[in-house]
């Protein structure tokens, strides 16, 4: 599978929105795979501070390094993740991309990508399988065609 748009949409992913429009999409509840995009540059300047929710008084930020470290150049996905309830988890993700302080950090290394506007949403329900599975399927045909996984997921040299 090539991991933009068009192979991600003959696979199934639907959605397509921006954080910001999520409350009101058709978002369903049920369990699946979900895929965020980044259409911004390729030459990315990092923003300095997460606008991530601070959970238990703890910084989401890391170092440009890390970030520098995490980023694959010239591709679209930037984070792969799974839900037993799609809407409900990508609430919380967008809550903690809105600065609220959510207790799951997954995929927090996109909210220090210059321009949020520029991340959509795409989702995939898995009736019959299970969403953890899939969602390992994908990070390992991603591991695969790039050498690491997509940027926010499995972060490595976090120094910490």
């Amino acid at each position: 599978m090539e991991f933009a748009r068009p192979s991600l949409e003959t696979a199934g992913f639907v959605g397509w929105i921006p954080f910001t429009a999520l409350r009101a999409s058709a978002c369903p509840s049920t369990g699946g795979v979900y895929v965020i995009t980044y259409s911004g540059n390729n030459l990315v300047n990092f923003e300095e501070r997460s606008c991530g929710g601070w959970f238990k008084g703890k910084d989401p930020t890391v170092s440009r390094d890390v970030l520098l470290a995490n980023w694959v150049e010239g591709v679209e996905v930037v984070y792969i993740g799974k839900a037993d309830q799609l809407k409900r988890r990508l609430t919380q993700f967008a809550d903690f991309g809105a600065g609220k302080p959510v207790g799951h950090w997954g995929g927090r290394l996109i909210w220090q990508l210059p321009n949020g506007d520029a991340l959509r949403v795409a989702w995939k329900e898995t009736p019959g399988q299970v969403p953890v599975k899939v969602e390992a399927e994908l990070i390992a045909a991603f591991r695969k065609i790039h050498g690491k996984p997509p940027f926010a997921n499995d972060p490595h040299r976090l120094g910490t």
